[in-house]
């Protein structure tokens, strides 16, 4: 792909601390990161609901959906999972400037990409919420049935069988979603929140 050229960045007349104080509320990405079928998207979605039951702008994106537009001309490649979440990241970016919560809910299995992400915004703009899941539970779960199809040699590049996961060396949170319900690791997730003052 090549760089765009003859362009000059404007800033916009409302500042995001501006949104933010109209929101009432800090502004941030809470990057969920796992396995297929760790519970990636069901307690990111869980957690969205809680916020905007607390009056929080939130927005939840999440990995299968946005490939169904923005990102529907990448595969699974390496080099194509970089440019998925480098794509996913701006467009975070621009959720936190516009003062709302966002919520990414991508496997993103590798820790450079994760680090790119939280390099393009701000010091505590960047939530890593690592959703802990045993291979052999998320296995079990195979809600897509992907890992059966994986197994059998039917899909190339599968993350945690044909493709590596790299796991998250700090996150922000951990939940264990393979020892606890959706609603305790949801419960976790926004006690953190509010212990660091992100709500």
């Amino acid at each position: 792909m090549g760089e765009s050229t003859n362009i000059t960045w404007h800033e916009s007349g409302v500042t995001k601390q501006d949104r933010r104080k109209k929101s009432g509320h800090h502004s941030f990405i809470l990057w969920f990161t796992g396995l297929s079928g760790s519970g990636k998207s069901t307690i990111a979605n869980a957690v969205a609901h809680r916020l905007f039951q607390e009056g929080i702008n939130e927005y939840v994106l999440d990995g299968d959906n946005i490939r169904f537009g923005l990102n529907k001309n990448l595969g699974f490649s390496a080099e194509d999972r970089t440019e998925n979440i480098r794509r996913i990241g701006e467009v975070s970016k621009l959720f936190v400037d516009s003062g709302q919560v966002v919520l990414t809910a991508f496997i993103s299995p590798f820790i450079e990409d994760r680090k790119q992400v939280r390099e393009i915004v701000e010091e505590n703009e960047f939530v890593e919420v690592y959703i802990d899941c045993n291979l052999e539970e998320c296995e079990r779960r195979d809600p897509k049935g992907l890992y059966q199809k994986a197994r059998a040699g039917e899909i190339k590049d599968f993350t945690g069988i044909s493709s590596p996961y790299e796991a998250p060396e700090n996150p922000e949170i951990t939940v264990r979603s393979d020892q606890y319900s959706v609603e305790e690791c949801v419960d976790q997730i926004v006690a953190y929140l509010k212990n660091e003052n992100f709500i």
